[in-house]
């Protein structure tokens, strides 16, 4: 995932797609329709409906690129500078969304009221809404290419700030491997959760979240599931940034401020900030966002190649002690008096934990595809951003290792010199920063509400007045919260690590491999004669149960045996990475460990 301090967010890719779609009724009718579950709709439908998605927007893409001619350097150079879509496609896309939010505008109140608790394909069958009409609208909020693709997925995951810290604990060679390996399970993960969309997804029933994917395939209880830990995953995000804040703060601050009250400072100003409910209101900070952390970037590299080190910060934040010796650098795993966070193996997971957080960012990859105008081309942005990700983390964390050697922290910024230097960087960074807390508040927020406290617990709608009542109640208990965990373990490596290492990791490896063998085995297990009629409404299913299940598996069992081994992999990975981090934060606390203490006025940089 893309901080300045570990986490590195340049701006969270859905304000990119929400500053537009927010603008539009339909959009945000869709969205709240589809975000209900129809528990009566069979995976044989769902298939069908998508099956026909497929092909026509296949159909649509033809002759889309009938009306725009052969590319070229000028036309390629024209798509990137211009204001938006073509006229004609403007003119048709207002056409079907007007003619649409027309319709449901010109219905009664009792029909609204029907509506309201229906899902999607309800809106065509009472006849608020035409069939085609509805698709029509559907696809004209599908505007995303896959060059946009590229840039949402580099804007996602990008997050260079951590990779010298991995090559400081496991050497060169186990961390260019360790990249690529990391980097090709993570585009394996994308093409699994490409192939399921392309399975399951109709403007009928749209696949807008990670947590809809889990429904379709192994029902209800998996989706809460999903929901309630990406949930967490957000929280938890916002806890890293307020503590790499809180850091940022205290050391602009020269240590004349009590490191808690850094922190305080940052969540008070957040909590403020955070009742603006609209991502689009934050649009172009988020981008300026980008170009402050590619700023960063430049510093960085400038400063370890001509400056020394902030040796201060160094040993405030690491298991490393005065004096500083000669910079050193491994080919393989670093001995222990050269770990930062923990000796022996957990020292080493430490850093591949810190590598998980940086390729971490499949929990959005639904979303995007949602966003589409033709996802079969997903693929080709998705591969393009995975390439030049891992080129980009290999490059950066070799470069600053070699001049840093084991010196090269998790939050190297804080570590460059000199003091003036540091100072630009940490002020861009803070700001990049905090935007990025405030984007991950304000989607973690909806997350909980929407997926959690509305759909579980029956909650009034968030667009309700009591819905903005409680949004603007819960909005300071959820950044109180987050700075309660922050402060009571004031290590960015070691909390960020045990995130990655229980969240993030199985979010990007683990979940994506157990549901594609759900789905394959569910597509596969079916019988001649099986499926769903359109005209009846009904799915025919000849068996069940554990005979139907090891059918599907069957029929392709080299490929899901593959994705066994993969999910079976991601846990041992998740456990083994949980386990380091702890171990890694028992000794950064015990005896002989770092000067910052749970709630301690010592700042740990």
């Amino acid at each position: 995932m893309a901080t300045a301090s570990g986490i590195e967010p340049l701006g969270d890719p859905r304000e990119v797609i929400a500053a537009e779609a927010e603008k539009s009724d339909i959009y945000q009718r869709t969205w709240g329709l589809a975000a209900r579950v129809d528990s009566t709709v069979t995976f044989e439908e769902y298939v069908h409906w998508a099956k026909i998605e497929r092909a026509e927007e296949n159909e649509a893409n033809r002759v889309y690129k009938e009306m725009q001619g052969p590319t070229s350097i000028k036309t390629l150079i024209k798509g990137r500078f211009s204001k938006g879509i073509h006229h004609e496609e403007k003119k048709r896309r207002e056409a079907a969304l007007a003619a649409a939010r027309g319709n449901i505008e010109g219905s009664t109140d009792s029909d609204k009221d029907k509506n309201d608790a229906a899902v999607v394909p309800a809106e065509v069958r009472d006849g608020v809404v035409s069939e085609e009409e509805w698709r029509t609208a559907s696809r004209a909020l599908r505007t995303a290419s896959w060059g946009t693709m590229f840039y949402l997925i580099t804007t996602d995951i990008l997050g260079w700030s951590t990779t010298p810290f991995v090559f400081a604990s496991v050497g060169y060679g186990p961390g260019i491997a360790l990249y690529l390996i990391f980097g090709i399970c993570a585009a394996f993960s994308g093409w699994i959760l490409w192939k399921v969309f392309l399975g399951l997804d109709s403007s009928r029933y749209p696949l807008l979240s990670y947590g809809d994917t889990f429904f379709r395939v192994y029902g209800k209880k998996s989706r809460h599931f999903i929901n309630i830990t990406q949930s967490l995953q957000q929280f938890m995000t916002v806890s890293v940034l307020i503590l790499a804040c809180g850091q940022t703060i205290a050391q602009l601050a020269n240590d004349s401020i009590c490191f808690i009250a850094c922190m305080i400072i940052f969540m008070v100003v957040g909590m403020l900030l955070g009742m603006i409910r609209s991502l689009q209101r934050l649009g172009w900070l988020a981008n300026a966002s980008v170009w402050m952390n590619v700023v960063c970037f430049m510093i960085i590299m400038v400063a370890c190649a001509n400056y020394g080190i902030d040796f201060d910060a160094v040993f405030r934040s690491t298991l490393l002690k005065a004096p500083p010796g000669p910079i050193r650098t491994f080919a393989g795993p670093p001995p222990d008096e050269f770990m930062q966070q923990a000796t022996g193996f957990a020292g080493q997971f430490n850093g591949i934990n810190s590598m998980v957080y940086s390729y971490g960012g499949a929990l959005l990859f639904v979303a995007f595809l949602a966003e589409m105008r033709h996802p079969w081309d997903f693929w080709k942005g998705m591969l393009c951003a995975q390439s030049f990700i891992c080129v980009v983390y290999i490059f950066f964390g070799a470069f600053v290792y070699g001049h840093y050697g084991q010196y090269a922290i998790s939050n190297i910024g804080n570590a460059i010199q000199p003091l003036r230097l540091q100072q630009v960087n940490n002020i861009l960074s803070l700001i990049t920063a905090f935007v990025a807390c405030l984007l991950y508040f304000n989607i973690g927020m909806k997350t909980v509400y929407i997926e959690v406290c509305q759909e579980v617990f029956r909650w009034p709608e968030i667009t309700s007045k009591k819905g903005k009542l409680l949004w603007y109640a819960l909005g300071p208990i959820y950044w109180i919260v987050a700075f309660i965990v922050a402060a009571a373990v004031p290590n960015l490596n070691g909390i960020s690590g045990l995130v990655g290492a229980l969240l993030i990791l199985n979010f990007t490896y683990t979940f994506p491999a157990i549901l594609y063998i759900g789905y394959r085995c569910q597509v596969d297990s079916a019988l001649p004669g099986e499926g769903f009629d359109p005209y009846t409404g009904v799915t025919t299913r000849h068996d069940g149960g554990v005979k139907r299940w090891m059918r599907g598996y069957m029929v392709n069992w080299h490929v899901n045996s593959i994705n066994v081994v993969y999910f079976l992999g991601g846990l041992v990975c998740s456990g083994m990475g949980t386990w380091a981090a702890i171990e890694g934060l028992i000794q950064v606390f015990g005896p002989g460990g770092t000067v910052a203490t749970s709630f301690g006025c010592a700042s740990p940089v």
